[in-house]
This record gives C-alpha cells, sequence and structure tokens, in this order.
C-alpha cells in the first residue's frame, strides 16, 4: 500500500481532534502524534488504537521529529495560550519561539516532496514565517487560512435559505481573523446569483434579503462566542484540516481556501503575505493561485487586509 503518513505536531484539543478527524477517514493509512508532553501524546494514541477495528486499518503512534523522515503532510498545531493582558504581538512572539524550536526539530528530516500544513494562530503570519525559515517550494508551505471561516459561512446562508450547505458556493478570503473579506458578489446557489436566489424564493427564512454584514459579523464572531461558551474551538477546525489533507493526499484538485504566499495579484495590490484566496490544492500543496473577479469594495477590503497582516510581519521584523 502506498505510504500516506501524516505528523502532526501539537496534541492540545486541535491537535488531537485532527488526529480524530483523520482516523475516521480513509485518506490516510498513518498518523504520528508529537507532542512536548509524551505521556499525553502516548495517552490520545492508545485511546485512539482501542477503537482501531471500527475504522479502515492504520498505524497510529507518538512520535518524535525523526517520524518526519517519510512524511507526506507535517501539520502544525502547537502553539502558546494567550496570557491575560497580553497583546497579539506579545503572544506572536511567543509562538514564534515555539515555532524556532519545532523548524529546527523537523528541518534534518525534510524532503523535498513534503507539505508543511500550519494551523496554529495566527495562522497566516505563521505560515510566513515558517516558509522563509523553511524556504521549500513554491506552494509546499500553507496555512488552513480561511477554510474554516468559508465553511461556517455556507453553514449561516444555508440555515437561511434551507439549501443543503454543500450546494452554498462562497468564499471568506483574506487574513483568518478579524479583516477577513466575505465574496458575496460571486456567492451562487445553483448557478443563480445570493441576491437572485433570495429575491425569488417564498420559503427562505431571510424573507426574500440576506443581509451581508451581520453573516459575515456572524462568521468574525464564531470562534470568540464558542471560546467563552467551552474555551477553545477544535472539531469544526479539525474537519477542516482534514479536507486539506484529503485534497493533497488523494491529489483531487481541490478549490480551498488555503492559505498561501501572495506574490502578485490584483494588479500588484497584494504582494510578499500569506492569506486565503481560492486556490488549487493537490499533492503539490497549493499548486495554483485563482484571483477572481471580486466586486471593488471586496477587493479594496481585501487589500486592507494584506496591509493588515504585512504590518503585523513588520512588527516581528520579518
Amino acid at each position: 500500500m502506498e505510504n500516506r503518513k501524516v505528523v502532526i505536531i501539537g496534541d492540545g484539543a486541535v491537535g488531537s481532534s485532527t488526529a480524530f478527524a483523520l482516523l475516521q477517514g480513509q485518506s490516510v493509512n498513518e498518523i504520528v502524534i508529537i507532542d512536548i508532553n509524551k505521556s499525553k501524546a502516548e495517552g490520545d494514541v492508545l485511546d485512539m488504537q482501542h477503537g482501531i477495528s471500527f475504522v479502515s486499518p492504520k498505524i497510529l503512534k507518538a512520535g518524535d521529529y525523526r517520524d518526519c523522515q517519510d512524511a507526506h503532510i507535517i501539520i502544525i498545531t502547537a502553539g502558546v495560550a494567550q496570557r491575560d493582558g497580553e497583546t497579539r504581538i506579545d503572544l506572536l512572539k511567543r509562538n514564534v519561539k515555539v515555532f524556532d524550536s519545532i523548524i529546527e526539530g523537523i528541518r534534518p528530516y525534510l524532503d523535498e516532496e513534503v507539505i508543511v500544513l500550519v494551523v496554529t494562530n495566527p495562522v497566516d503570519i505563521l505560515s510566513y514565517y515558517v516558509n522563509k525559515k523553511l524556504n521549500l517550494a513554491p506552494g509546499r508551505v500553507i496555512g488552513s487560512g480561511t477554510v474554516l471561516d468559508t465553511s461556517r459561512l455556507k453553514y449561516l446562508i444555508s440555515e437561511d435559505t434551507g439549501v443543503d450547505p454543500r450546494n452554498v458556493h462562497t468564499y471568506v478570503v483574506g487574513e483568518h481573523g478579524d479583516s477577513e473579506v466575505a465574496t458575496f458578489s460571486i456567492t451562487t446557489i445553483g448557478g443563480v446569483n445570493l441576491e437572485d436566489y433570495c429575491a425569488s424564493c417564498n420559503r427562505c427564512a431571510c424573507h426574500g434579503k440576506l443581509k451581508f454584514e451581520e453573516l459575515l459579523d456572524e462568521v468574525k464572531r464564531a470562534a470568540y462566542d464558542i471560546i467563552s461558551k467551552k474555551g477553545a474551538t477544535y472539531y469544526a477546525v479539525a474537519l477542516a484540516v482534514a479536507r486539506i489533507v484529503e485534497a493533497i493526499v488523494n491529489n483531487t484538485n481541490s478549490i480551498l481556501t488555503v492559505s498561501s504566499l501572495i506574490e502578485d495579484a490584483y494588479d500588484g495590490r497584494i504582494y510578499d503575505v500569506y492569506l486565503s484566496l481560492p486556490s488549487i490544492v493537490n499533492r503539490q500543496g497549493a499548486s495554483r493561485l485563482l484571483t477572481p473577479k471580486f466586486s471593488k469594495q471586496e477587493i479594496d477590503d481585501l487589500v486592507k487586509s494584506s496591509e493588515h497582516l504585512k504590518n503585523s510581519i513588520r512588527e516581528l521584523g520579518l
């Protein structure tokens, strides 16, 4: 059987949930969990191994950086928690120190075919940092980006329209964070523009008109709302990561809003920054960037999002 090995670095709530999501799928046949707390990783592995007879056969183990040697995908979910009163940039600097240790740990075992998938927040900035440090081929360092945000928006639209969320076609782009942009101008249901669909639908909960700003605000607030209720978000994040892994391992050429290096987009207005745009994802990682014709306001907002990210990168001295 072809080796389809994934290494997860960081066995917190997101890392362990990602391992569990991958365990239930059929895309990978080996999952290795690495954590500074090896006992925790061993406990999670043992817990999941006891259910291995209910899923397709897989190798599941707690390991170390040497296990990265023949990995197809290395997923980084490790990071530090924010302290009371700590600024975003101070948190970022502490996570950079964590990433420095991870980068040096995995570097000796990387080959030119590996894909590094960053999940830790702020995902766009940390993906940029990893890319600078590892200098892999274009598209091989990617972030989970706004794949989850896009799913959140699809869900909210489906709740208002009554349509299967898989048949809502839309994207959230830009930063995975407060400056992200919802692309309502190109959102469609069954090939029909969203506004036109709602205007002609008698069954929509939106009564003929969706309030776009409220939908985007709800997407942006989603993580905060969940954190206030249960302390962290991890189930949907894990499903989003599993979807990205599926596209890479199975070489499906799926279009996903992963975060990748933007060298020149929208007539040079966006450059040298990691953010999310629709990308074709396959064994090469983010193999091709797409730049849809969004509305002028959406493009302007996307440019602002890119500048926000670049300011953070400058604060780090990169």
